[in-house]
C-alpha cells in the first residue's frame, strides 16, 4: 500500500533540490559569465533626444555563448544580440571551457534527475530496501564534485583568444584582465554550495519520514500523513 508522507524537512529538501537544478541550468545557459571591457560608442551612436553620445556598453561572454550590441541604420535603434558563438562542441573557445561544459553538464543532469525523483519521494521512500533520500543525497554530493571541477577549470580558459578579445591583452589563465565576473559565475558557485547543503539535508529528510510518529500514523491505517 502506498503511503503519502509529507514532512517539513522532506518538502524543504524537495524544493531545494528543484531550485538547485534550475539555478545551475540557468547559470550554465547564460552568457553572463564574463563582462567584457567597455566598448566605446561610435561617433554615430548619438541619442536623438539629447544630442549626446550613449554610454559605452559591456559585451558579455559565456562558456559557449555571448551577448554583444549590433547597430541598425536607424541611429536611435541599438539591439543586444545574444546567442551561441560556437556552432558545435569543438568550436568552444578553450579546451578548459570544453572540460568545464562537460563537468557542469554531467552535474546538472544528475541534479535534474534527483529533482525529478524527489517529487515522488512523498509516495515512495525506498527502493530495494535502500532509502531514496540517502541515494539522492549521495548523487547530489557527486554532482557537487562535478560542479566544483567545472568551476575550477573555467578560469584556466581566460587566456584563450576569445577571452582576450573581450578582456584585453592582459587576460590569461586565472587573470581577468579588463573583464569582471558576471552574475552567472556567482550563481553557479551559489548553486554548488546549495547542492552540498541539499546532500547533507537529505539525511534529515530521511529521518523525518521514518520517525516514530510516522510509523504510528501508518499503524493507525492512515494513507496520508502530514507532520511538522
Amino acid at each position: 500500500m502506498c503511503h503519502v508522507i509529507v514532512t517539513c524537512r522532506s518538502m524543504l529538501w524537495t524544493l531545494l533540490s528543484i531550485v538547485v537544478a534550475f539555478t545551475e541550468l540557468i547559470a550554465f545557459m547564460s552568457a553572463d559569465w564574463l563582462i567584457g571591457k567597455a566598448k566605446p560608442s561610435s561617433s554615430e551612436d548619438v541619442d536623438n533626444r539629447t544630442g549626446g553620445s550613449q554610454e559605452p556598453y559591456h559585451p558579455t561572454l559565456g562558456i559557449y555563448g555571448r551577448c554583444t550590441r549590433i547597430s541598425h541604420m536607424q541611429l536611435s535603434r541599438r539591439d543586444t544580440l545574444c546567442g551561441p558563438y560556437a556552432e558545435n562542441f569543438n568550436e568552444i573557445a578553450s579546451g578548459f571551457w570544453q572540460a568545464t561544459a562537460i563537468f557542469l553538464a554531467v552535474g546538472i543532469m544528475i541534479l535534474c534527475a534527483v529533482a525529478f525523483v524527489s517529487v515522488f519521494t512523498m509516495c515512495v521512500q525506498s527502493i530495494m530496501k535502500k532509502s531514496i533520500f540517502n541515494v539522492c543525497g549521495l548523487l547530489q554530493g557527486i554532482a557537487g564534485l562535478f560542479l566544483i571541477l567545472g568551476l575550477i577549470l573555467y578560469p584556466a580558459g581566460w587566456g584563450c583568444q576569445k577571452a582576450i578579445s573581450y578582456c584585453g591583452p592582459y587576460a590569461s589563465a586565472y587573470k581577468l584582465g579588463d573583464c569582471s565576473l558576471g552574475w552567472a559565475f556567482y550563481t553557479a558557485i551559489g548553486g554548488t554550495i546549495l547542492t552540498f547543503i541539499c546532500a547533507v539535508f537529505s539525511a534529515q529528510a530521511e529521518i523525518a519520514t521514518s520517525s516514530d510518529k510516522v510509523q504510528e500514523e501508518i499503524e493507525e491505517g492512515k494513507n496520508l500523513i502530514c507532520l511538522l
